[in-house]
């Protein structure tokens, strides 16, 4: 699936409602051909965009690389169709493989049972050239093969990512509810923020969206705190590119402040040890206080936070905690862009403010909604009243 230019087309895996955010974050990078497919965008690069995307893409969870597609009615066939690759071009005996299948079809209902008919096309093949078979091995294989079926149609891809790329590597420690690490990202790139006003999360549990804000404010690439990619296992793995990618300099200066807070001792001490963990301890202002009291800097800025919305987190007053979170946005966040991730219908009217914004997202299994609210200086009726009258 290669191009005469030597580049390829690969897929980039996100959560849904973040594809948008991840084909800017691609254009970025200069992927070719994007196209946005069900939670992932597909694109065309070379080698180094490949290590690239690894390194940078905030809003992907995996990047993979086709090399084979077939058409299988069966098992067998699906069978025969693993075996028309060579597969000594990616694997020798000593090293392991991991096999992930997705399945959309009606004519394949069990997704083990064709991972296991995958893993041995693979060693059979090894077995009838040599005698011998490589392993499988789940947890870090040389090799992670993804396997989709969607009806009859077989794509077989090689994972570069390796682990999920949510999982950045910064994470020591979490709450009872964690927001995800690509979900943070995406939220806030969604957002518009500027990076150059003020940004806070008031309820900020484990920390994850002042650290990813912080990444972001400092451009300072997710990638940087995995020990390792998938990609750098290859048989044709280039250090020296990799080598040069990992060490360019991207950081940048941010001059406003990154601000958190929570109501609880152990939230605060386990958000302290992540962003120490991330190296942005004097990036990040952290305060032990609750919502109702915190005062927002006088310079306008950005508020994103994830409230407790009663599935994972119990809270006795769910419909007083949404309230008091509009007044205080009412009444001490003017000027300010406040963005919302909740579940729940009555989460958003006990807040009793009128969206400008709203975008469905997937926390986890959950279908939530992420909902901006433009807290003007006024009420918005004397803003768009005092805008008339200085018009006439």
């Amino acid at each position: 699936m290669k191009t005469d230019s030597g580049k390829f087309r690969m897929i980039a895996k996100t959560f849904q409602g973040l594809e948008e955010v991840l084909v800017h974050e691609l254009e970025n990078l200069g992927a070719e051909e994007i196209k946005v497919l069900k939670r992932a965008v597909s694109f065309v690069g070379d080698k180094a965009l490949m290590y690239k995307a690894n390194f940078h893409l905030r809003t992907a969870t995996r990047v993979i690389k086709p090399i084979h597609k077939f058409n299988a009615l069966d098992t067998d066939e699906v069978y025969k169709g693993i075996q028309e690759i060579d597969w000594s071009e990616y694997l020798s005996l000593k090293d392991t493989i991991s096999i992930d299948s997705t399945i959309s079809s009606e004519d394949f209902k069990h997704s083990k049972f064709v991972t296991y008919r995958v893993k041995d096309a693979i060693v059979d093949q090894f077995f009838e050239k040599t005698g011998d078979r490589p392993s499988v091995r789940v947890v870090n294989p040389t090799l992670r093969i993804n396997v989709h079926i969607d009806k009859n149609t077989c794509t077989v891809s090689l994972d570069s990512s390796g682990e999920s790329l949510h999982k950045r590597g910064y994470r020591v420690a979490e709450t009872a509810a964690p927001l995800n690490e690509v979900m943070a990202a995406g939220m806030i790139l969604m957002s518009e923020w500027d990076k150059k006003s003020n940004f806070i999360d008031p309820m900020c549990g484990s920390g994850t969206l002042l650290i990813e804000a912080a990444l972001i404010a400092y451009n300072i690439p997710v990638g940087l705190y995995r020990k390792e990619l998938g990609f750098q296992k290859w048989s044709d793995f280039d250090q020296d590119l990799w080598d040069e990618i990992y060490n360019e300099e991207t950081e940048i200066d941010f001059d406003a402040n990154i601000i958190g807070c929570d109501i609880s001792d152990k939230a605060m001490e386990i958000a302290e040890e992540n962003i120490r963990n991330a190296g942005l301890r004097r990036k990040i202002k952290l305060t032990v206080i609750p919502f109702q009291q915190f005062i927002p800097p006088t310079e306008k800025g950005i508020l994103i936070t994830n409230p407790p919305y009663g599935e994972r987190l119990k809270v006795q007053d769910l419909e007083g905690l949404y309230s008091m979170i509009g007044e205080r946005l009412k009444h001490k966040f003017m000027g300010y862009d406040a963005w919302i991730l909740s579940y729940g219908k009555e989460c958003f009217d006990s807040i009793g403010l009128r969206p400008s914004r709203k975008v469905t997202l997937f926390n986890g299994p959950l279908e939530c909604k992420f909902q901006k609210y433009s807290m003007f200086a006024g009420s918005k009726k004397d803003t768009f009243k005092d805008r008339k009258e200085s018009n006439r």
